[in-house]
């Protein structure tokens, strides 16, 4: 039996992508913090993003790649986006 994309989903955000970069809060951290100083030196606008917009903006990023075409990655990484949501609220 194949495994769903949820388990897969799970076993990234818990495994090997926490062995690659780091925990998630902190790296989302980070990626909201250039994101965040992005916006301010491109189009000046004083916004702080935090880690949960990051995870929001990546599932409208892979909804945007759905749409094109069908992609079992897709689906994983937006599960994967939505659970951190939940993971880095429990670290809170």
């Amino acid at each position: 039996m194949s495994r769903t994309v949820i388990e897969e989903a799970s076993d990234i955000i818990y495994g090997d992508r926490e062995e690659t970069y780091g925990r998630p809060s902190i790296n989302l951290e980070r990626i909201s913090e250039q994101w965040s100083l992005y916006l301010k030196q491109k189009h000046r606008v004083s916004i702080m993003l935090d880690c949960e917009d990051v995870c929001w903006m990546m599932v409208d990023m892979k909804k945007s790649r759905q749409v094109n075409t069908y992609k079992r990655d897709n689906l994983v990484d937006a599960i994967g986006y939505i659970a951190l949501i939940d993971r880095i609220n429990d670290e809170k």
